[in-house]
């Protein structure tokens, strides 16, 4: 296959200098015609894709390999078992698609999660620099491998709340390469579309809530999630708040259905941190499974379709308890569950038996420094893959889970991540360093790198070189007239035109024109007063006074009433006098000058008279044991009298006073024929060292 480019570039001029006319006689036809052009444009520019493609061969050979090699001449050396060695070792070579590689690098710090939407066009890769990266592999060629657009999930946030976190995991639903989830250390997860543009944040739930089934989201950062095998609306998530969530893409305020892990290890109060999830097919192909991992070490198994109050499943110690177990992958029949743990260990379960695993096998973990390790099936289920801490790719057989292949990667730089997509049959790898590496095989693989490496690598084209162009005179002028400084023409627009819009910055490249910084929450400008006085409805209400604003619509008011307008005329006319505050103070001062008269001296006043049988609360009833004679007629005694509260002591030299202006304003009821004459001896009050009065006698 050869691509030709008919674009004109700079090889092709110079060709005819490096090749000169040559003397050709009439026999050799077939050497002119090969030295003759026979179009017009390029004409070495094609492009051998197979050499292209054998470039990105790896010549690193296998661990495996070496180590196969090492058992078969311990034997005893023999050539014909090296020679079936080596042609084993090429038929494995070709079974996996490690052959070949193409590598990316746009990120700076280690890369935690890589995801590719169903049909391989689009790479999402997250990294521990808090950013998402985009790539359109349709689009990329040899020389553009770059992503098209980088994603903050926090910038949408002003600026006074802004966060940066880490990329936990990003993932494609399996049907489905519209939209992608983000998990990062928060405890909201965030839905993205194809483009990168921020769709839904999902719920965050309240941390003083005690109960986690009241919630409506995660309290604590997530740690995992998963999408639904089959519905591409629904995902699960995993979290430190030590439950797992279901959810629904169009229900971002509350999630489906809670489901809260009692941990039972000691010390632990019932709680612990869920590191890892995982949701799959079941066995029996009816429904789904759910298995999610620990940090107490426990594997813990529900049915995707509930009911969710208590597990189908439980395996308390799958793995060492307080060990972060980062890797969690279910098969496609549904049968099989792979884990791997922070106890440096890779354990396979059976979900119908789900006790003791099936196999296991030591792995150095990676997942104390990086959490998102994982380790997954390949797409048919025959293969196990998975990352290490040296830089080498481990695919292991699920049988014995003894590696098939160990191939270095990025040696000396930890292998994070890895995803085995089944359409394209290639294998992507994150590392420590910040590399995305795609794996492939040419005659195993489709699209994807092949895609890439299949493309010529576009090339300037020769006018772009402003140093290379001829200079045309045609009006007789010199060449240093046109360019006095004989420097070549700047090639940009902004190398021609140097003070012409802004820096990447913001600021202005006119360096006359004063820089006017960008109104942040950090540093916002003062408005104008007088505008806003003029301009802003309602912003002088702090000067107005309150009681003139409403004293404006007295006159409408009393032009007509707006809420009894329709009974002015029915509305009844005032017979009564009007209260007025002032009659009543006048009466209180003739009746009772001195205020400071109490209720005892009353009573006191009223014994003395004669009174025995007088009652105070009902002076108008006629005294006890008279029968049916007339009552007493009711002189009127000022009611301030009784109700008045006791007064402070007062000193001793206005004792006396207050004693007699007690007595002159105290009201005398009607004497009684039948009562005794009384004395006008002084009324002893209180304070006095005698008392005349028998106060038992008084009916109250």
């Amino acid at each position: 296959m050869h691509i030709i480019s008919t674009t004109p570039t700079i090889d092709t001029y110079a060709s005819f200098a490096d090749n000169p006319p040559m003397d050709f006689s009439a026999d050799d036809d077939g050497a002119l015609a090969n030295y003759m052009p026979n179009h017009f444009g390029k004409q070495d520019g094609s492009i051998n894709v197979e050499a292209q493609i054998e470039r990105a061969r790896r010549p690193v050979e296998d661990e495996s390999k070496s180590a196969k090699r090492k058992d078969a001449g311990s034997d005893g050396g023999d050539k014909d078992s090296d020679d079936d060695d080596d042609s084993d070792m090429s038929d494995e070579e070709d079974e996996y698609p490690v052959s070949h590689e193409l590598i990316i690098k746009t990120h700076d710090r280690a890369v935690t999660t890589i995801a590719l939407d169903p049909s391989g066009t689009r790479l999402v890769t997250g990294s521990n620099d808090c950013t998402l990266k985009l790539h359109d592999l349709s689009a990329l060629t040899p020389s553009t491998i770059r992503a098209f657009k980088t994603v903050d999930p926090f910038a949408t946030k002003p600026s006074q709340t802004a966060e940066s976190h880490s990329i936990h995991q990003v993932m494609f639903p399996s049907n489905s390469g519209g939209q992608f989830l983000c998990i990062t250390a928060t405890p909201q997860a965030r839905l993205f579309s194809r483009d990168g543009e921020l769709t839904a944040e999902f719920q965050k739930g309240d941390m003083y809530l005690r109960d986690k089934h009241n919630t409506k989201g995660h309290t604590s950062e997530v740690t995992s999630a998963a999408w639904h095998p089959t519905d591409r609306e629904r995902f699960v998530t995993a979290g430190t708040d030590s439950t797992v969530r279901i959810w629904d893409t169009k229900k971002r305020f509350k999630q489906e259905e809670v489901i809260v892990h009692k941990s039972r290890a000691a010390g632990s109060a019932g709680m612990t941190r869920m590191t890892a999830i995982a949701w799959g097919p079941s066995p029996d192909g009816n429904g789904t499974i759910i298995v999610a991992a620990a940090l107490d070490g426990s594997l813990v198994m529900w049915s995707g379709e509930g009911p969710f109050h208590r597990p189908t499943a439980e395996i308390r110690d799958a793995h060492a308890k307080d060990t972060w177990t980062s890797g969690i992958d279910i098969s496609a029949d549904g049968r099989l569950v792979i884990t791997r743990g922070g106890d440096d260990t890779i354990k396979l379960w059976d979900t119908r038996k789900f006790k003791t695993p099936l196999n296991m096998t030591s792995h150095t973990s990676t997942s104390s420094q990086y959490p998102t390790s994982n380790i997954q099936f390949a797409p048919n289920g025959s293969s196990i893959v998975t990352g290490s801490e040296t830089g080498h790719l481990h695919i292991l057989n699920p049988a014995t889970l003894r590696p098939e292949i160990v191939t270095p990667v990025t040696p000396g730089s930890p292998l994070i991540t890895v995803n085995w997509h089944p359409k394209l049959n290639q294998i992507l790898t994150g590392s420590a360093n910040g590399q995305t590496t795609i794996l492939f095989n040419p005659k195993l693989s489709t699209n994807g790198a092949l895609t890439i490496l299949s493309k010529a690598p576009k090339k300037r084209h020769i006018d772009d070189d402003p140093s290379l162009t001829v200079d045309m005179d045609p009006l007789g002028m010199a060449g240093e007239a046109q360019n006095p400084s004989g420097k070549a023409p700047a090639g940009s627009f902004a190398a021609r035109h140097p003070t012409v819009g802004l820096t990447a910055s913001g600021k202005s490249r006119d360096p006359r024109r004063p820089h006017v910084p960008a109104v942040t929450p950090f540093a916002k400008s003062t408005p104008d007063q007088k505008y806003v006085m003029e301009q802003i409805e309602g912003s002088d209400m702090r000067d107005e006074d309150p009681r003139e604003a409403l004293l404006k619509y007295a006159p409408k008011a009393g032009e007509k009433n707006v809420f009894t307008g329709a009974w002015d005329k029915t509305q009844p006319k005032g017979i009564y006098k009007e209260y007025d505050s002032d009659e009543d103070e006048r009466d209180a001062k003739k009746t009772t000058p001195n205020s400071q008269v109490s209720t005892s001296t009353t009573v006191s006043a009223l014994a003395h008279e004669g009174l025995r049988d007088y009652d105070v609360r009902r002076p108008d009833a006629p005294r006890k044991g008279l029968g049916t004679r007339e009552p007493v007629p009711y002189r009127p005694f000022p009611i301030q009298l009784l109700l008045v509260a006791r007064p402070r002591r007062e000193p001793s030299n206005t004792h006396t006073r207050s004693k007699a202006s007690a007595i002159k304003t105290t009201p005398t009821p009607p004497s009684h024929p039948s009562s005794s004459t009384p004395s006008t001896s002084p009324i002893p009050l209180r304070g006095s060292k005698k008392r005349n009065i028998d106060t038992k006698s008084l009916n109250f």
